[in-house]
């Protein structure tokens, strides 16, 4: 069983906050994160994207919605909202929506902002439109979880959250990255449980 774990970073903090959602994945036996990223986003003035990043992992392929069992989305924050290139990917998935491929299955959302007040939990609200409208289960973090109450930086029960920075300068915290865990554990264990 797969779960998608597809982002867009474009400073390495999303991409940091993936590596941690599909640890979490993996935590649950039997689970595989099959982790994606989106190209930039081009116009004509531009060259084309490569055919793959020249490092990390693969471009997400609409393929892969249809194959995966749950989904786990991420992407910085652009003005309280999700990156463009995020998007547009989403934005070119009306097929799937129209044959439900992703309908009932989990999903969870993540973001990075530069600034304790720079749109965390509007641009995991923004990512969770599409996922609704493709008939999505929505997997928070509830305040269950310890790291939710102790976190200064990031974290929402609304998704993983991490505050890099106006220079980017932080890592993820101890508390941002257990969170990040977190999320990607329950999203696979909801998965397992939609599935039996």
């Amino acid at each position: 069983m797969d779960i998608l774990v597809l982002y867009y970073s474009r400073s390495g903090h999303t991409l940091a906050m993936a590596r941690q959602v599909a640890r979490g994945v993996e935590s649950v036996s039997g689970v595989t994160a099959r982790l994606r990223t989106v190209p930039p986003v081009n116009d004509e003035r531009r060259a084309a994207p490569a055919s793959e990043p020249d490092a990390g992992p693969p471009w997400v392929e609409n393929r892969d919605l249809a194959e995966c069992a749950g989904l786990v989305m991420g992407s910085p924050t652009r003005f309280g909202n999700m990156a463009a290139p995020l998007k547009y990917f989403l934005d070119g998935t009306g097929s799937e929506w129209f044959s439900g491929v992703l309908e009932g299955k989990p999903a969870g959302v993540f973001t990075s902002t530069a600034s304790m007040h720079g749109g965390q939990e509007t641009t995991l609200v923004s990512m969770m439109f599409p996922l609704i409208h493709h008939g999505m289960l929505l997997v928070g973090i509830p305040y269950t979880e310890p790291e939710l109450n102790l976190t200064r930086s990031g974290g929402t029960p609304y998704g993983a959250s991490h505050l890099a920075g106006s220079e980017g300068e932080r890592e993820l915290d101890d508390d941002e990255a257990r969170l990040c865990r977190t999320l990607g554990r329950r999203v696979a264990e909801t998965a397992r449980k939609l599935a039996n």
